[in-house]
């Protein structure tokens, strides 16, 4: 017992001093492998005495203690990129009405879990930056809404000038015979820009996103789209918390080795674990290839 505090105390002098850290870099300062590190943490996560971040460097979480949440910011860059605009500003902002933003942003502040906090006030969602308090934020909504209240309307009374507005009739009777000219003349040298229609996405791609929505996973951002292929980043929750995965949903009769070892290899480029979905079978080759890489790579058949 004396052994495991001993280890729980330097595993803490190294948070204290390192700030958020990664389980091979305590693994490292403690003198120890990650596999043991990594159970003591384990162990001090369940007791409370460290936390887990949502977001990952190169695929892990960050261990911090519990008074670290800011240090959290210096590895924001680490996000997906509609999640640094969501952070960024949270930040500048403050804080914000989840009615007023976008779709985009929306997933995006649900997904900064490390950054952004929720709350409801007169029955509104609002997103607070982690450092501010919820207290002060509430003070910030009663009192905007206190000076518009007192705001008093301004009344604007219509100026009539009789000279003014018949100039003005005239000038526009005179104007019109040259306006309707000008509306039935179709100039050869001037070229319309013609109004983009968004295609419907393929059935497919329709089957597989209704899939998702169905197992509940997260839509962040939809990156290739195809007849019979469908690229995403799909955030699905683990035990451990919210994991995003680079997805490939595949519409073919057998998913080959060589799909899923390109869609790794796309995958740790980001870095993110990967996701196969597919319509019928798996080859033997390429199951084999899942199961040798099971902690990054996933399969999961469309049904």
């Amino acid at each position: 017992m004396l052994e495991n505090q001993e280890v729980y105390t330097k595993i803490t002098n190294v948070l204290t001093n390192k700030g958020p850290s990664l389980p091979m870099q305590i693994a490292k300062e403690v003198g120890m492998s990650s596999l043991f590190i990594s159970a003591f943490l384990s162990e001090m996560l369940q007791e409370r005495r460290v936390k887990m971040s949502h977001l990952k460097v190169g695929g892990s979480r960050l261990y911090l203690l519990q008074n670290q949440d800011e240090l959290l910011e210096n590895f924001y860059r680490f996000l997906n990129p509609k999640e640094i605009d969501a952070f960024l500003k949270l930040k500048e902002k403050k804080f914000l009405k989840e009615s007023e933003q976008d779709p985009a942003m929306k997933v995006a502040l649900r997904s900064i879990e490390d950054f952004a906090k929720s709350f409801t006030f007169n029955n509104e969602i609002y997103w607070r930056y982690v450092s501010i308090s919820e207290q002060e934020i509430r003070e910030q909504i009663q009192n905007q809404n206190r000076v518009q209240i007192e705001r008093p309307a301004q009344k604007e009374e219509p100026e009539i000038n009789v000279k003014k507005e018949v100039s003005e009739a005239k000038k526009k009777f005179s104007n019109e015979p040259a306006q309707k000219i000008q509306q039935n003349f179709n100039n050869p040298l001037v070229k319309e820009t013609p109004t983009e229609i968004e295609k419907p996405k393929p059935e497919f791609v329709q089957r597989v996103i209704e899939f998702i929505q169905n197992n509940n996973y997260k839509l962040l951002e939809e990156k290739e789209i195809k007849k019979k292929e469908f690229l995403c980043i799909l955030q699905i929750e683990t035990e451990l918390g919210p994991t995003n995965y680079l997805t490939s949903a595949k519409d073919k009769k057998s998913i080959a080795e060589s799909d899923v070892q390109k869609l790794l290899a796309t995958a740790q480029s980001i870095p993110l674990p990967a996701l196969i979905l597919y319509t019928e079978t798996i080859s033997k080759n390429a199951q084999k290839y899942i199961d040798n890489y099971f902690s990054i790579l996933k399969a999961k058949k469309i049904e």
